[in-house]
């Protein structure tokens, strides 16, 4: 096992937490690529870290993960400032594996970066096949009959209304009928996310200058908030305003219910830039949890005075722990009243 680390600024700190054995300190990206440029099959590292001190460029990881006999190894950034949505999106091509704003708990790191080596060594589909760690994501059958059994029945229901929903959406805005994005649910499992729209066709691009008025972050500072939700959002359509009120934009949903890709309770499946923001160890116990058109939060009652980010994360914790049919009938029952909300997020 090798570890390869680029860098001095924060080195100090990693160099007495592994041993001398296993770390290849490199002093510079010159040298580092020198040393990437000679190595054979038998040489090939573990798993590499960079420092981006100064300034968050990810050159350099396009450049590593365009040599052969290390495209697939593992990569951690350490860097001396948090990411921007703009540099997490131009990140996701190049799929390194985490990036760290210091300070950090170092200890975490380290078992991150074991679970790493772990992970993608020659042992890795025998640990993706084990039958205890396949159990762990599969619904309970009583759920799953559940789940499937009412999404039939509401889509049979809703379908001339849904036809005409459609209809409405294509003659009062440009664009598709359904929304389609990427988000994570549970065992971190990417998929198809589908909604009606509701928005602007171009609303993704314009999410960045509506931050400021994420409700998530009412102190008025800058700090990148985990959730975002936007009171009174601007790009919303007409029409959109009255789907999102009557949450009827949620019903296409039914259709990732029967898939597979969500229950009818649990977590929301956050998109992929709020899912990367809850790996740590406090909060990643959520995505043990199914994915759900609606939860705990949803029928909390003081969620349209506001909710804070902590509230949120422990409600899916606690829902990733004690989730049962009883459970989730008991909040599909108050769900319903909440269906009609007051605001617009």
């Amino acid at each position: 096992m090798k570890i390869v680390y680029q860098g001095n600024c924060f080195f100090s700190e990693i160099q007495h937490r592994i041993p001398p054995d296993v770390l290849i300190h490199i002093q510079n990206e010159e040298q580092l690529f020198q040393y990437l440029g000679k190595l054979d099959l038998l040489e090939t590292p573990s798993l590499i870290i960079l420092e981006t001190c100064q300034e968050t460029d990810f050159a350099i990881v396009g450049i590593i993960r365009s040599l052969p006999l290390i495209n697939r190894v593992p990569i951690i950034i350490l860097g001396n400032q948090p990411l921007t949505i703009t540099k997490r999106r131009a990140a996701v091509p190049l799929k390194f594996q985490d990036y760290y704003a210091i300070p950090i708990p170092y200890e975490d790191l380290v078992k991150r970066i074991y679970f790493l080596i772990r992970f993608t060594s020659k042992d890795r589909q025998s640990y993706m096949m084990d039958k205890n760690n396949i159990r762990r994501y599969k619904f309970p059958f009583t759920k799953r009959l559940f789940d499937v059994s009412i999404s039939v029945f509401l889509l049979t229901v809703f379908l001339i209304p849904s036809f005409l929903i459609a209809i409405a959406i294509k003659l009062t805005s440009p664009g598709p009928v359904i929304y389609k994005s990427k988000r994570v649910g549970r065992g971190y499992h990417i998929f198809d996310f589908y909604k009606f729209r509701t928005m602007r066709q171009d609303a993704d691009k314009s999410l960045a200058d509506l931050k400021p008025y994420n409700q998530y972050v009412s102190d008025g500072s800058n700090k990148e908030a985990t959730f975002i939700k936007i009171q009174n959002d601007p790009r919303v359509t007409k029409i959109g305003r009255l789907l999102r009120k009557t949450s009827i934009d949620e019903l296409p949903q039914l259709l990732n219910v029967i898939k597979g890709d969500m229950s009818l309770v649990g977590n929301r499946p956050l998109p992929l830039y709020e899912a990367e923001m809850l790996t740590s160890d406090q909060w990643a116990e959520r995505f043990l949890g199914p994915a759900g058109l609606t939860g705990l939060w949803q029928i909390r009652k003081d969620r349209e005075n506001g909710m804070s980010e902590k509230e949120r994360k422990e409600l899916d914790n606690y829902y990733a722990r004690h989730f049962s049919f009883w459970l989730d009938f008991k909040i599909i029952v108050k769900t319903i009243p909440a269906l009609f909300q007051k605001t617009d997020v």
